[in-house]
Formats: structure tokens, C-alpha cells, sequence
């Protein structure tokens, strides 16, 4: 009885064994399952937008996006998202049908959303230096600490370096905050030495002045960079 109670015992360990083996076995064709549906999806959106393009050269790129969208059965920002990297890898061009000769047209386009953005947080943060009370209090706090912690450097950092492959966005953000620390208690130095002295209205007047000077000249250099990627003279 000892002998067979003990067979039992050893049957079903093994049991048990080779049914984990199993479930692990399928865990594991089930990842690489899904690894490969992933690759094939990738795929999926580079072949066809490559034999699209081939087909008709002058494809505009809200018309593929849209075909890709209904035939792939993806989410459109997934498929531009796509478009982008395979324009980083070269392996596709996407040109504007008019490029942005001028400054003015090259500062209205959509190339300078940020340059608005960081423009606009400047000129918040001067309307509500009068703020002493409210929800517009905590606005406030919010754009004055953008003013001196974060928009400054931010404007230099885009002046030196135009090009966005030069940094990553972490890398931008984090020299941001520090060239920040840096430019004001410059700006309060020299401000020390002015009539005006070290008050909230005329620090805050040069930052914002510095801040929006730098925009402007970053906008410039970015809009250079454009016109020499584009080939306009």
C-alpha cells in the first residue's frame, strides 16, 4: 500500500510538471505571438505606404494617412507617427506643397507652435504680476515660476540649439530649468546696478524681455535651417 500510495504521489507530481511545462511552453508562444504581430503591423504600415507612394508620387500626406487609416484599421496618429520615422530613416520625403519662404509665413506655420506657446506663457506672466487674489492667484504662481524657472532657458536653449536631433526632449527640458537659475540672478545683478533696482516689475519686465529676444532669435535660426533643408535660397 506504502509502495503505491507513494506511485500515486510521483504520478501526479509529474503530472503537475509537465502541465506548467505546458502553460509555460504556451505563455511563451503567446508572447511570441504577439512579438511578431507587432512586427508585421510595422510592417503592415511601411509596405503599404511605400508601395502607395511608389504608385503616385505626388500622394499628399493627409490623403495616405487617411488611406492607410481605413484599410490598416490603426488610429491616424499611429500611422503619422510611422510616416514620421520612416522620413527620419530617409526612406520616404514628406515636402510642404508651398515651403515657407518668408519669415512671417515660416513664423504662422505650424513649424512654430512652440515659439507661440512659450511666447504667450511670457506675456501671461506680466498680465498677472497684479494678481493678489482669486483663481487667478494660483495662474500666477503657475506662470511666474514658468517665467523663472523655466522660459528663459528654455528660449536660449532653442537659440543654441535649433536643430532638434541636436537633443532630446529630457535633455532640453532639464537645461531649461538650469540655464534658468542661471540667467536670473544675472538679470538681478545687473538690474542692481540700474535705477530700478531688484524689484517684482522691473525683474520681471527683463526676464520677459530676455525670454522673448531669444524666442524671436531662435525662431530666425530654426526658420534658416528650414530654408537650407528645403533648398530655397
Amino acid at each position: 500500500m506504502a509502495q503505491r500510495n507513494n506511485h500515486l504521489r510521483d504520478s501526479k507530481k509529474s503530472d503537475v510538471s509537465s502541465s506548467t511545462a505546458k502553460i509555460n511552453a504556451l505563455s511563451t508562444t503567446g508572447k511570441t505571438l504577439e512579438k511578431e504581430t507587432a512586427k508585421q503591423k510595422v510592417r503592415g504600415i511601411e509596405e503599404l505606404a511605400l508601395d502607395k507612394i511608389t504608385q503616385n508620387n505626388n500622394l499628399k500626406l493627409g490623403a495616405l494617412v487617411d488611406e492607410l487609416t481605413q484599410e490598416l484599421g490603426y488610429k491616424r496618429d499611429r500611422v503619422l507617427n510611422r510616416l514620421m520615422e520612416l522620413e527620419a530613416k530617409k526612406k520616404i520625403v514628406i515636402q510642404e506643397k508651398t515651403p515657407y519662404r518668408s519669415f512671417f509665413n515660416y513664423a504662422v506655420s505650424t513649424y512654430s507652435l512652440w515659439f507661440w506657446g512659450a511666447a504667450i506663457a511670457t506675456l501671461f506672466s506680466l498680465v498677472l504680476i497684479s494678481v493678489t487674489g482669486g483663481v487667478a492667484l494660483y495662474l500666477r504662481y503657475v506662470f511666474g515660476g514658468l517665467l523663472i524657472l523655466f522660459l528663459p532657458g528654455y528660449s536660449l536653449i532653442e537659440f543654441l540649439y535649433a536643430k532638434k536631433k541636436e537633443l532630446d526632449e529630457l535633455t532640453r527640458i532639464a537645461l531649461s530649468i538650469g540655464l534658468s537659475l542661471a540667467i536670473v540672478p544675472l538679470v538681478g545683478l545687473v538690474l542692481n546696478y540700474t535705477p530700478f533696482g531688484i524689484r517684482l516689475v522691473p525683474v520681471a519686465l527683463s526676464l520677459a524681455l530676455v525670454t522673448l529676444i531669444l524666442l524671436v532669435l531662435a525662431l530666425r535660426k530654426k526658420h534658416s535651417y528650414y530654408k537650407v533643408s528645403k533648398d530655397i535660397i
